[in-house]
Parts: structure tokens; sequence; C-alpha cells
């Protein structure tokens, strides 16, 4: 079966609830926003594909559940991802603080050593900024943290700069391995899709 893509990435948007990554997948792959877009279930993905430098890349995007009772299922899901996107919305201080102090670290114990990070500030629409420019580098530079966005699932204001400069950082990290026939597969496994859940409970994150 022929490929409709030159570049294929596993993507998992990672943080804590309500802070709109639903939203920004939404906006993301579908460009719309819903003020009441339900909350995800253990986990749901889509694909967006994007063309860059020339070339077709297919994103396999996987929205993670930020509740606690889901964190088991959802750290399956690290392995083998090419990217993790961190979000945590840019009025909300505890958001940022479950960030620094849970799921950077969940997302270092499970990710592959050549995984990237990127960091998003979400809700930028809001005046109300709660987390100061000073915090957000210091964490970047502790953990070495280079791609980041301050986005909007709401407005759409940088989300798609935001995955496209990821995908160009991907194509970038991904030559050498394409030079000694390294391969990424973009299906999910029977466990994957037989732990899966759909949306049924309203978030208002956005």
């Amino acid at each position: 079966m022929l490929k409709d893509y030159d570049e294929g990435y596993k993507i998992i948007i990672a943080g804590s609830s309500g802070v709109g990554k639903s939203s920004l997948l939404h906006r993301f792959v579908d460009n719309i926003y819903s003020d009441n877009l339900l909350s995800t279930i253990g986990v749901d993905f889509k694909f967006k594909t994007l063309e860059i430098r020339g070339k077709k890349v297919k994103m396999q995007i996987w929205d993670t559940a930020g509740s606690e009772a889901f964190r088991s299922i959802v750290s399956a899901y690290y392995r083998g991802a090419n990217a993790v996107v961190l979000v945590y919305a840019i009025d909300d201080k505890v958001s940022f603080q479950e960030m620094s102090e849970f799921w950077i670290e969940e997302v270092n114990k499970y990710r592959e050593p050549d995984c990237e990070i990127m960091l998003l500030a979400n809700k930028c629409d809001v005046p109300n900024d709660a987390v100061s420019d000073g915090q957000v580098r210091k964490f970047m530079e502790k953990h070495n943290i280079k791609l980041f966005r301050e986005v909007s699932a709401k407005t759409g204001n940088q989300v798609q700069d935001a995955f496209k400069a990821l995908g160009e950082t991907l194509m970038a990290k991904a030559k050498p391995k394409q030079d000694q026939g390294a391969k990424v597969t973009l299906s999910p496994s029977k466990s994957q899709l037989s732990q899966m859940s759909h949306p049924d409970n309203p978030s208002g994150g956005r």
C-alpha cells in the first residue's frame, strides 16, 4: 500500500485538565472552536497533513486526558512518540505548577531519549497572565526545551505556526535516522485502540 505522505510523526498532547488540549487539537486539525467541547476520557487522536519544505508531513496527534484517573493509561502512549506537546493555561498558575512538578517528570520517565518537547501557553487571548516570562524561561532552561509558543485555541492565534515549527524540527532530527533506514509507524496498535474512549463530559478548557 502506497503512503500518502513523505514524513510521519506521532505527537502526544499532555497537561492538566481544563488547559485546552482538546480545543487546540480541534483548532489545529479542523480549524474549529467550541466553548462546549467535551473533555477527553482516556485518549483520542486525529491526523493532520501539512506541507513543509516541499514534503507532505503527516502528524498523528494524541489528545490525552489530564485527569489523575487516566494517568496510568496515558503513560503508555509516550513510548514511541516523536514529540510531546506540554500545555498549560496562561491564566492558570496551578496548571503551570502541575506541569513543572508532575507532567514534565511523567514525560521524561516514559518518552524516548530523542523525543522532542514543545511547550505551549494556551489562552493568550486572556489578559490575565498568571505565569511570568521568567518562570517560563527557567523551566525551559532546566529541561532543555527549545520550542515555545503562546497560543489561543479560541482565536487560532499561533496554533498552526506552533505545529508547523514542531514539524520542521522533527524533520531536521529525522533525516539522519532516515539515512540509516529507520521507519515511523502511524497506525495505532490494537492495545491502544482498545484503551481509547470518546469524550462525554463537559470540560470548559479552551
